[in-house]
Order: structure tokens, then sequence, then C-alpha cells
């Protein structure tokens, strides 16, 4: 579904000029808000035909956004060179991303994250960070000769640590 950039359900192509107008800022998320949103009313009349087919208009237009965030997404990534375990070099792209459908969400009333939300971005992790694993230094056991000094040292030190509180209590009792 949103293989390729160069494929369009009818979204906007984006570039880095239009794509601030598009989102409202210039590369990185706004400052979180504050304001809370009321509850809905529990108490709410049925949902009549209209009300569901203006749901699935949102929804439409919602993915249809959303592929351009994913368009844009995928432009920023194709001008990186291919070293995109790097999170220095793919973070900005990434937090774009995430930023353009977390405010469409937002736009749309709709939750964040959502099922288009999450497999774009699961989308994106297949085909751009599929070969990315976490660089770990491979543990291996210390020389045998300070394994046997930390094996042996608490071993030795029982006997002296037993045979000094039977001492103070010995001590103890004879004041008493």
């Amino acid at each position: 579904m949103l293989r390729d950039p160069g494929e369009s359900l009818g979204a906007p192509r984006l570039s880095p000029g239009n794509a601030s107008r598009f989102w409202g800022y210039e590369g990185s998320c706004p400052a979180p808000r504050a304001v809370l949103k009321p509850q809905e009313s529990l108490a709410q009349l049925l949902p009549t035909e209209d009300s569901f087919k203006s749901e699935e208009n949102k929804m439409e237009l919602y993915k249809n956004n959303a592929q351009a965030c994913w368009q844009y997404y995928t432009q920023q990534m194709d001008a990186i060179p291919k070293d995109w375990c790097d999170w220095t070099m793919i973070s900005r792209p990434y937090s774009d991303l995430q930023c353009c459908l977390e405010d469409l969400a937002e736009a749309f009333g709709l939750g964040f994250p959502n099922p288009l939300a999450e497999e774009i971005i699961f989308e994106t992790h297949q085909i751009h960070f599929a070969n990315c694993s976490l660089m770990q230094p491979t543990l291996s056991d210390p020389p045998e000769d300070v394994l046997l000094a930390m094996i042996i040292a608490p071993i030795c030190l029982i006997p002296f640590l037993v045979t000094l509180v039977v001492w103070r209590s010995k001590d103890s009792e004879a004041q008493a």
C-alpha cells in the first residue's frame, strides 16, 4: 500500500518547501499543548447514517493526508545516504513523520497512535530499518585468576565473620 513514494492516492506530492505549510511548522513538533479537550457526553443520540458517512469521509481524508506524510518522509529518507541505522542521520525525518501523523490525527479528531499510523510506522521499520540491530558487545568470562579471586574471597571471609560474631556475642554475655 505505501511502498512506492511515486504512487499517489490523490494526495499532493510534498516537497520541503510546502511541507512546512502542510504541517504548519518546519522540521519538528511544536511544544505539547497543555489544554485538555472536554470528554464527550456518554448520553449522546444514536448515530445516524449520515454520521457514519461523515466518519468514513473523515477516515478517507486522514488516509490521503497520511499518505502525503509518508511520501514526504520517503523523500527525506531517499536524500540520506543508506546509513539508515545511524539515529543521528534519520532522527529528523522519523520525528517529522511521527509529528505529521500525530498532528493529522489530532486535526481529524482521531486518537494517536491509530491503526493507520501504526501501519505506516511499522512499514517504515520494515523498509528502512530491517537490517539495523542493537549493537551490544558480546560478554565473556573474566580471566581465570580474577574469577578465582572473586569466588575465593567471600568463601574465606565467611569463617572470619562467623568467628567475629561468636566472639562478640560471648563478650557481651560476659559483661551482662
